[in-house]
């Protein structure tokens, strides 16, 4: 080699040299803006820690040479989805990928396009022989972006769903997206929850920085973190498994040709979509496996990578007004994610609400949903700071995030280090209230701190304790009182969920504002004829007291007196009953069921509803419940308070039991009256319990 050469070679490496240094301090300075100097050290030895090379719990398939031929689970005709997979060489990545997508398949109709970019390793030769595959051949190789397109023009399904070969994905990993397509509203964009093989995650997201640079939410961190668990909205998402409907795809233009051969293409892609209105969103329910640089490599200045300075030069030019409204790189990560919402609510409350458990519960995950849909970003607190994987998973679908352990050991240290970029906090029910309003008031100065009282403890106790004649109990609910008096008070706002509710703190407390948010139920709908039911159905646990005395006071006077009809009436109680009571109930006219996840079998297949409550306060949940699902209820007065229900309209109202008991035989026995009443029921819950009317009350108090 002449020493011109060597010279040349020598000069080639030290520019090489020199970029991978200037790449490696542009990511040290993004990471230490965003995380600090503890985050970033956290991050490097993230990166260098010795892990196993596959997470077992991910169950990922090894990489193996086997071409035997396999069938996929696709629709014959009219799929909703087409899955697009681009793929050049890497024969057996493609052939593990594709076995992934047999052995999870979805719920929704789906068909696979693998667009081979003339593959020098005979892939296509394979891939002809696997049943339900469509293969569209390139003759020579043009790159990912054209792939991608050509994929998307052969496609049949609505919804396109770009994924890299180089993945395997996991159950539910389609139908997640598709959830998240059609339940956010403006949504153009849906990515995947991305992980490596050995379980770290890869990206929840990502964000795009003013100059063109972009950051991958979570990026080493552990998937299981809650932080990384809930839906919403982001700059952008990789293109390795993307979701868009096909319509919008064409109406953008597609991947840009601009970007050829690869990089870039899915954040200007992104870009365009928002552009025309739409979102961009992260969803944690889709988990797919990304074998990162199985197929591109991982140096930014070799390969496939070393597009990605001269792409990135090519978008900032493509979007330099857009970017003009990006954060700095070197923003922290949820500074920079706060563009995408109105504000951040911290909610605290005793424990993770499970709308199986309790009304109150339910309540909350519809106002959860609905302050996500109003473009809040939502944090929920519980008291005991435990959740169980499920509840976070289910909350995360309604864009949730919960604090909890082992990932948030206090919610007194969360409050003191975040408190200041939190703009609300809603405190649940008089004691976690009284609890944390001082530290709320001390490290959230500027938030507005909402006492939701979910009922007034005191008006349930003072009429308890009139039912009882104890005198205790009358002292019990005066202290109640006095202490919730002043919750209102100290409180921004109060929330209540009846107009009897508003109207006593108002007189009560005059000056203090009090805004009406009551229950929220979707209207279901009547499913079964009159003709085709039996038995009575109560909804309600033994946990809240009213219920447990409303059962008790059912089976001991009121169930006697309908004993001798033809055939026999039968009561279903749902909820948790302690064991000590079931021995107190058990009877041949009671089934106690416990908690029930689904209520839909019962509301579907019982003729009658009771709610046979003597005291407690608040819109009863239970009958809510049954209306919206077209379920006519025989009710005390009580149970109907501050529900906007007319007697012989909305439902049958009683007292006492002889009077309660002739109301459930009338109802049971009339079609007419029965169909009345369904009617009725299902058009208040339309009409009062609707989430467009609370969504407008938390509207005015929020924004």
């Amino acid at each position: 080699m002449s020493g011109h050469d060597k010279g040349r070679i020598g000069a080639q490496s030290l520019v090489w040299r020199l970029r991978r240094l200037r790449y490696t301090l542009q990511r040290v300075t993004l990471s230490l803006g965003q995380r600090g100097w503890r985050g970033t050290a956290c991050r490097i030895a993230q990166e260098f820690r010795r892990r196993p090379a596959r997470d077992a719990s991910l169950q990922v398939a090894p990489v193996e040479a086997d071409t035997r031929p396999f069938a996929l689970p696709v629709a014959a005709h009219s799929p909703r989805v087409t899955v697009v997979i681009p793929v050049h060489g890497q024969r057996d990545l493609t052939l593990t990928c594709l076995r992934s997508i047999t052995r999870h398949g979805a719920r929704a109709s789906f068909e696979v396009i693998v667009v081979d970019d003339a593959s020098p390793d005979g892939t296509a030769a394979v891939l002809e022989h696997i049943e339900g595959l469509r293969l569209v051949r390139h003759a020579r190789n043009t790159g990912f972006v054209q792939s991608c397109n050509d994929g998307a023009e052969a496609a049949r399904g609505e919804v396109l769903l770009f994924l890299n070969n180089d993945t395997q994905v996991t159950p539910d990993w389609m139908d997640a997206m598709l959830a998240c397509l059609d339940q956010e509203p403006r949504c153009g964009i849906v990515g995947s929850r991305l992980v490596y093989p050995d379980g770290r995650l890869q990206e929840a997201g990502g964000l795009v920085h003013a100059d063109g640079l972009c950051s991958n939410i979570g990026r080493f961190e552990d998937r299981h973190d809650p932080r990384y668990r809930f839906r919403r909205e982001v700059d952008y998402v990789s293109g390795a498994s993307l979701m868009i409907r096909r319509d919008l795809f064409r109406r953008v233009g597609g991947f840009a040709a601009d970007y050829a051969p690869a990089y870039y293409e899915d954040t200007d892609l992104a870009f365009a979509v928002r552009a025309a209105g739409y979102r961009v969103m992260y969803e944690p329910g889709s988990l797919v496996v990304h074998f990162e640089g199985a197929t591109a490599g991982t140096d930014p200045e070799q390969g496939m990578k070393r597009h990605q300075r001269t792409n990135r030069e090519r978008f900032v030019a493509r979007n330099a007004d857009a970017l003009a409204m990006q954060t700095a790189s070197g923003t922290p990560i949820e500074d920079a994610l706060r563009q995408h919402v109105r504000g951040r609510i911290l909610v605290i409350d005793a424990q993770v609400p499970d709308p199986s458990r309790d009304s109150g519960s339910l309540r909350l995950c519809a106002l959860f949903e609905i302050l996500h849909a109003i473009g809040w970003q939502v944090l929920l607190a519980p008291d005991d700071a435990r959740a169980e994987d499920a509840r976070i998973d289910a909350l995360g679908a309604l864009g949730v995030h919960v604090l909890c352990r082992p990932w948030t050991r206090e919610a007194s240290t969360w409050l003191r280090r975040h408190g200041k970029t939190l703009d609300a906090v809603m405190l649940c029910r008089a004691g976690i209230a009284q609890t944390w309003m001082p530290m709320v008031r001390a490290h959230a100065p500027r938030a507005r701190v909402l006492f939701d009282t979910v009922d007034l403890h005191f008006l349930r106790e003072d009429r308890a304790a009139r039912l009882s004649g104890r005198a205790v109990m009358q002292r019990q609910a005066e202290a109640s009182r006095r202490r919730e008096l002043a919750l209102v008070r100290a409180s921004d706002i109060t929330l209540v969920v009846s107009p009897v509710e508003r109207e006593l703190l108002q007189r009560e407390v005059p000056g203090a504002r009090v805004e009406q948010v009551s229950n929220v139920h979707p209207v279901h709908g009547r499913r079964g004829d009159f003709a085709d039911r039996r038995d009575l159905v109560f909804l309600g646990g033994f946990g809240h007291p009213p219920n447990a005395d409303a059962v008790r006071w059912m089976a001991r006077e009121i169930l006697p007196l309908l004993a001798d009809q033809e055939p026999p009436l039968h009561l279903h109680v749902l909820g948790d009953v302690p064991m000590e009571a079931r021995r107190e109930l058990e009877s041949p006219m009671i089934t106690l069921h416990g908690r029930v996840e689904n209520l839909a079998p019962f509301m579907g297949h019982c003729r009658v509803s009771v709610a046979p409550l003597r005291f407690g306060a608040g819109v009863k949940g239970k009958v809510n419940m049954a209306m919206s699902h077209g379920l006519p209820v025989v009710a005390t007065s009580l149970a109907a308070e501050g529900m906007h229900l007319e007697d012989e309209r909305d439902v049958l109202m009683a007292d006492g039991a002889a009077d309660f008991a002739a109301a459930v035989l009338r109802l049971y026995h009339d079609p007419e009256l029965w169909l009345r009443l369904s009617d009725g029921g299902l058009e208040n819950v339309r009409r009062h319990f609707s989430a467009q009317a609370a969504a407008a009350t938390l509207r005015a108090i929020l924004d």
